[in-house]
């Protein structure tokens, strides 16, 4: 089942279960998730939000059996994040990519994290959430006033659904910005291969590999 919400500038498709079939988000898709917390092995994965950039946000709402759904049987949904021809946009791809694999049962690349390019590049600050630049590099206030509501619920609330698309809207347009501090600053072949690293990141997570971390003396 799929439901559409209208938000000033952009539009908002929920999906129960999976991507609905023949949908296309191009060569790279803004991704993000919402989960029960940030224990992968704990903690379930509730909500997968997509988006190409263009003004529009498809969230996949992952519903286990015992509420009435079908889990983590979403064929569309791992294709999509599986696939190697499409380039997934993230802030702290380290915890999605993680609670994606372990969930899905997929391995999730090729990956771009905007937090991993504005430690690359804005040394002068500590301020590297998602709201923090996406008010300083474009301009974009981001409310996180539903980041630690109940994503577990069946019935999501607008109010819900609009802060998780909002996560992804702007995701293009951010990593752009930070891509052309990344040429300036001679560092984007170092945060390519931060990148091409990722999922091999969150094995080690999963393993339990997080703390100790094993590139520590």
């Amino acid at each position: 089942m799929s439901v559409t919400q209208f938000m000033p500038n952009a539009t908002i498709h929920l999906h129960q279960g999976d991507l609905p079939d023949g949908i296309s988000l191009g060569a790279s898709v803004a991704v993000d998730t919402e989960t029960m917390g940030l224990e992968p092995h704990r903690d379930r994965l509730c909500l997968v939000q997509l988006s190409a950039g263009d003004g529009t946000a498809h969230l996949v709402q992952i519903i286990p059996s015992r509420l009435g759904g079908h889990g983590a049987d979403c064929p569309n949904l791992k294709r999509l994040m599986s696939d190697t021809g499409v380039v997934k946009l993230m802030h702290f791809a380290r915890f999605d990519v993680a609670i994606l694999q372990h969930a899905l049962g997929i391995t999730v690349a090729p990956i771009k994290c905007t937090k991993i390019a504005a430690k690359l590049v804005r040394t002068f600050t500590d301020r590297h959430g998602l709201a923090q630049l996406s008010r300083e590099l474009l301009g974009v206030e981001m409310s996180k006033q539903q980041q630690t509501s109940d994503w577990g619920a069946r019935d999501l609330s607008p109010e819900q659904l609009a802060y998780a698309a909002s996560d992804v809207l702007h995701l293009h347009a951010l990593w752009s910005r930070l891509e052309a501090l990344l040429i300036r600053e001679q560092r984007l072949d170092l945060a390519e291969a931060c990148f091409a690293f990722m999922p091999a990141r969150a094995r080690l997570d999963l393993l339990g590999y997080e703390v100790p971390d094993i590139f520590a003396h």
